[in-house]
């Protein structure tokens, strides 16, 4: 989609137009943009290495069919 450039502030905006869910490994997302009132949920997950994000799948699904708008939710193992 062209958005690797795009800083975080812009990047909610844009994805909160196009989508209901972000994935990020950015754990400092809450600290950096006010979330407040954005109807976008964001999951981070532990770790940016998809050999082991594959390993949570399950996890993973199952956060994401929990999730609501506006919802923001750090996932461990």
């Amino acid at each position: 989609m062209g958005w690797s450039e795009l800083e975080n502030g812009i990047l909610l905006r844009r994805a909160e137009g196009n989508f209901d869910l972000l994935i990020t490994t950015d754990k400092s997302i809450r600290y950096q943009q006010n979330l407040r009132g954005r109807q976008l949920a964001i999951l981070v997950p532990p770790v940016p290495d998809w050999n082991i994000v594959k390993l949570h799948v399950d996890q993973i699904l199952q956060a994401v069919n929990a999730m609501r708008p506006g919802d923001y939710r750090e996932l461990t193992w």
